[in-house]
């Protein structure tokens, strides 16, 4: 049932003095964008009228057939906390549609909600609790982006310490305001990492909140003079950041990732949906670390998973099972990172462990040890393989794989290939400054 219809969000921004409505939508990348409009416009945005040059986007269409329309969803309506009280700003995400009033197939939104249709005519609800981890970095003089920060905080350390914890203190006040549910928030491993954790919803409503987080943790900590990256490992010798996915499958209300019959609590169906990401994980990887930098932070050493393994007892594998049983019985997987366009992450992730429950997938052995200290020999005897290991290796997983070219559509499937091809070969093109170092003097 809607939290709001048109007449509702009508009356809250003639009451709020509301002068700015954001309509807010995401491209391929996992870039949010908008069209701002005013209040008197707000009638003509509630009947889908409002269109937008979608040529202008990256991966949508070609400029002969530019003409798109947002459709906004009129339960993201939200106002933003730190805008000012008079003149205020609200924003609702929308959907992307063409002029003939078909979903635009390139619309990530669009590709999550077929994979959830798909999840409820089997009796599924897919509930996802991300956990997402960020730097906050100094800015120099002119307000431009540095990865310096002159704290030395590690895990769970507090101020002095923590020299964010005011920003972070404030980013959760305002998601709060939001309506955002925080459980917990803390310092992470490396200098100046944070994480802040929300409560699970709905696949929707949580890519929804994905993108609202990055906005609201950027936009405060700008206001802290601050500069807050989702950049998976801006910082050589540390550890990167991570976007943990917490997943569970619900129905008729229960979740059917927990048996109380079963010895440790786990049923068929959550063994069957780690059978099917562990399947397709080589091909999703391209989703779940879609840049050049997200594989610096795939390494072993630095608490990311490089091996398709899983385990209940450690976090060394790709995916893990955590101890609590009942409601909040989940399987985390663990390699994504925050580059991540969440729409398509859980569309994969949803697709891929629907395909385990319905083809029956036995999952392999777990491992228990510490996998980064298993041998090669060890590896093999085992049968693990590891993910891809670089953004042209993921490329290549992903070109062929015809799950993936089901879930996302042709459209989306060819033009983001060849976004990433061309991004892997920019990269090659340049010389770095660990080459020069490396090699100028002595050659």
């Amino acid at each position: 049932m809607s939290r709001y219809t048109k007449q509702d969000i009508m009356r809250i921004v003639e009451e709020e003095d509301i002068e700015f409505i954001r309509l807010q939508f995401t491209d391929m990348f996992g870039t949010l964008k908008n069209v701002a409009i005013t209040a008197s416009q707000l009638e003509k945005a509630l009947d889908n009228k409002c269109m937008f040059d979608g040529s202008s986007i990256e991966g949508f269409v070609r400029i002969d057939e530019s003409d798109m329309y947002l459709y906004p969803d009129l339960d993201t309506f939200e106002i933003f906390p730190w805008r000012p009280q008079h003149g205020k700003v609200a924003r609702m995400i929308c959907d992307v549609y063409r002029p003939n009033g078909t979903p635009f197939e390139g619309d990530p939104r669009y590709i999550l909600k077929k994979v959830l249709k798909e999840a409820a005519d089997m009796g599924y609800r897919f509930n996802v609790g991300p956990e997402c981890e960020f730097f906050l970095f100094h800015t120099d003089d002119e307000g431009r982006p540095t990865t310096i920060s002159h704290e030395k905080a590690g895990y769970f350390d507090i101020s002095p310490l923590d020299l964010g914890e005011n920003a972070r203190r404030d980013i959760i006040l305002n998601l709060e305001e939001m309506g955002f549910e925080i459980e917990a928030s803390h310092h992470e491993v490396a200098p100046a990492q944070h994480e802040i954790d929300f409560k699970y919803a709905n696949a929707l409503k949580a890519a929804d909140n994905m993108m609202t987080f990055k906005l609201v943790v950027k936009t405060i900590a700008k206001r802290h003079g601050l500069f807050a990256s989702f950049m998976p490992k801006p910082v050589y010798g540390v550890c990167g950041s991570g976007l943990h996915i917490n997943m569970s499958l619900e129905k008729d209300g229960v979740n059917i990732f927990n048996d109380h019959s079963a010895p440790n609590g786990v049923s068929k169906e959550a063994y069957q949906f780690i059978a099917g990401i562990m399947e397709h994980a080589k091909a999703m990887t391209l989703i779940a670390n879609p840049i050049v930098n997200s594989y610096k932070r795939l390494l072993p050493g630095f608490e990311a998973p490089v091996y398709i393994a899983w385990s209940e007892k450690n976090r060394s594998p790709l995916i893990r099972i955590p101890s609590a049983r009942g409601t909040n019985m989940r399987v985390e997987f663990r390699s994504p990172d925050p580059a991540a366009n969440p729409y398509l992450l859980f569309a994969v992730c949803l697709a891929a462990g629907l395909d385990g429950i319905k083809r029956n997938l036995d999952v392999p052995k777990e491992i228990e040890g510490n996998i980064y200290e298993m041998s090669k020999e060890e590896l093999e005897a085992a049968g693990v393989e590891a993910i891809p290991s670089n953004l042209s290796k993921a490329c290549h997983y992903f070109e062929d794989d015809e799950f993936m070219k089901n879930v996302l559509g042709e459209h989306v499937h060819k033009k983001y290939l060849e976004a990433k091809r061309g991004e892997w070969n920019r990269f090659r093109e340049q010389v770095t400054a660990w080459e020069i170092e490396e090699y100028l003097y002595k050659i």
